[in-house]
């Protein structure tokens, strides 16, 4: 199970989680849900996915600018979200932006850049198998490293094999290269610098760029494929 969440001073990305189980199944059931952009982006275009990305990704980081500047927005947005928010989440010193933000923003730049089923695929594994990595390490967690545990990086592993074998059109075995990917990218926290990069980015766009890569080195003769989802 997690550490104790109760608050303690020092760097808030090195402090225990402080979300209980029910708090954490509530955060997870919103970020679950938003797989339905991958599924509805298996069926539009990539210029209408792009028009409906656009406006709803300026929403949530409108929100989250606004949070941190104005008094009245920061008492709604604790008051309606502090429960299922991240240590981190809560500080009103510095700008940070939140996790749905930042699962937008994947979701947008995996359109931009990345063939449709190679996109498909990643914000798939972050929607779903970041959600079942984190309840299963609530839930199971005994061998833990930092703030995670090998329970919950084989519940990513499982689950995200699961994802790229249904996933139309994508190649197996650059399926499962992306998979292992984003289970190592999940495990370990990626900075830059002093910065924290959050999770909901790193998993989708290093996942996708490594089967691209795949895909240019092995099965060239199979990018075509990667335009259609269905």
């Amino acid at each position: 199970m997690r550490d104790n969440p109760s608050r303690i001073p020092g760097n808030p990305e090195e402090r225990p989680d402080r979300l209980d189980i029910k708090s954490e199944i509530a955060r997870k059931t919103i970020h679950l849900s938003s797989v339905s952009i991958a599924i509805i982006y298996c069926h539009i275009s990539r210029d209408l996915a792009l028009l409906l990305l656009v406006p709803l990704f300026s929403g949530f980081f409108l929100v989250d600018l606004l949070k941190n500047i104005s008094e009245p927005v920061a008492v709604w947005y604790h008051r309606s979200f502090g429960a299922m928010l991240r240590e981190h989440e809560l500080e009103k010193e510095h700008l940070h932006l939140n996790g749905a933000t930042c699962i937008t923003l994947s979701a947008l730049l995996l359109v931009l850049f990345f063939p449709k089923v190679i996109a498909v695929a990643a914000f798939s594994m972050v929607a779903i198998s970041d959600t079942v990595a984190a309840l299963a390490g609530k839930m199971f967690g005994r061998h833990r490293f930092g703030h995670k545990s090998l329970e919950g990086s084989a519940a990513f592993l499982l689950s995200s094999i699961i994802i790229v074998t249904l996933v139309p059109n994508l190649n197996l075995p650059a399926g499962l290269l992306m998979a292992v990917t984003a289970t190592i990218t999940e495990a370990f926290v990626i900075r830059i610098g002093g910065f924290k990069l959050d999770d909901n980015l790193t998993i989708p766009l290093v996942s996708a760029a490594t089967g691209v890569l795949c895909y240019l080195f092995c099965f060239s003769e199979q990018l075509d494929a990667l335009s259609f989802c269905r």
